[in-house]
């Protein structure tokens, strides 16, 4: 919601034309009453003269005034005060590079109508002024849906230049994210938004926010519930089969990972997963899994999955399937562990 005031006078607004008129009014009686009075008088040329010098006197001074009043005028600026996450940005009118941020009580309005996703280049009407985006001009085989109107033939330039010129911000702002992007595209940067929250794997612990913030939450506030262990490096473990959740943590940079078990009528899974958003160079790490519980049968490799939050769901990847008959009844598997980046350990 964009305010508009003028900085002048002591309650914050200038002066006015009319109290400007105003002044000049008053002033210019006085100067007609000396001229008339100087037309009148009966005084000698000594009377007369000095009527006629205070007479340009006074017209000097107004002219001087004048000039004040105009340079008054031309020094007030004109404020923008925009509320934009609950601040306002103060910003001239004259400056050319200014933006102008704008609040739209329905954000909808920049959606297609009939799909319900973003408006993007080209956007077609028909004749009443329905909007429509080009794939769904097809689906509705050029027919306009609310009033039967043909539409696809039409462009919306006005509604073009609304959507090409606005920026949104990232829905990850308020975690650190200062990406603005096009209305049309912001669901393509959200999915590859490195600052997309993630969330505490620790039990009962709500913690969410930019992953490495997690990871400095993690080492600070539950070091006794995490193992740690370093790259590359063999590691040991003995997994309760009834504690579903197991918590690693590399020393030096901190990366978390979750090592879950779930249990199947005749199998027992095992999910190695790294808490980070889907994001472009973030993570990808592999690890390789060796079931020393009964010998050195099984051994498998695979690249760790990033999640954001750890569910309880059964693995569609990055698992190891253990059948129950090799536990032989056995309520702890003992397995070895070994975490890398890149692809170092998928061959195992």
């Amino acid at each position: 919601m964009a305010r508009f005031s003028v900085c002048g006078g002591d309650d914050g607004e200038g002066p006015s034309n009319n109290n400007h008129q105003s002044r000049k009014r008053q002033r210019l009686p006085s100067i007609d009453e000396n001229e008339e009075d100087a037309e009148t008088s009966d005084a000698g040329s000594s009377g007369e003269e000095e009527d006629e010098e205070e007479t340009q006197n006074r017209g000097m001074r107004t002219e001087s005034e004048d000039r004040e009043s105009t340079s008054d005028d031309s020094d007030r600026e004109v404020l923008i005060e925009e509320r934009r996450f609950g601040k306002f940005v103060n910003s001239q009118s004259s400056s050319k590079d200014s933006h102008l941020s704008v609040t739209l009580l329905d954000p909808d309005v920049l959606d297609c109508p009939i799909c319900c996703e973003p408006l993007k280049i080209p956007i077609f009407q028909c004749d009443n002024g329905h909007l429509a985006c080009t794939l769904c001009c097809t689906k509705v085989r050029n027919r306009c849906p609310s009033c039967t109107l043909p539409i696809g033939y039409v462009r919306c330039r006005a509604m073009e230049k609304v959507i090409e010129t606005s920026r949104v911000s990232c829905i990850n702002a308020k975690y650190g994210c200062k990406e603005n992007t096009v209305y049309g595209n912001r669901f393509s940067h959200e999915k590859v938004c490195v600052f997309t929250p993630c969330s505490c794997p620790i039990l009962d612990c709500n913690y969410t926010g930019y992953y490495k913030e997690v990871n400095n939450h993690v080492r600070a506030e539950h070091k006794d519930g995490v193992i740690s262990f370093v790259w590359t490096t063999r590691l040991t473990l003995s997994l309760d089969l009834n504690e579903k959740t197991t918590i690693l943590q590399e020393e030096n940079d901190g990366d978390v990972i979750v090592v879950q078990v779930f249990r199947a009528l005749h199998a027992v899974y095992l999910s190695v997963s790294c808490i980070a958003p889907l994001a472009p160079g973030v993570g990808k790490f592999s690890c390789g899994l060796l079931n020393i519980t009964v010998g050195s049968l099984l051994k498998q490799g695979f690249m760790v999955k990033n999640v954001q939050k750890v569910t309880n769901e059964l693995p569609e990847d990055g698992f190891m399937l253990i059948p129950s008959y090799l536990l032989s009844g056995n309520a702890n598997l003992n397995l070895q562990i070994w975490i890398g980046r890149g692809r170092v350990f998928v061959h195992s």
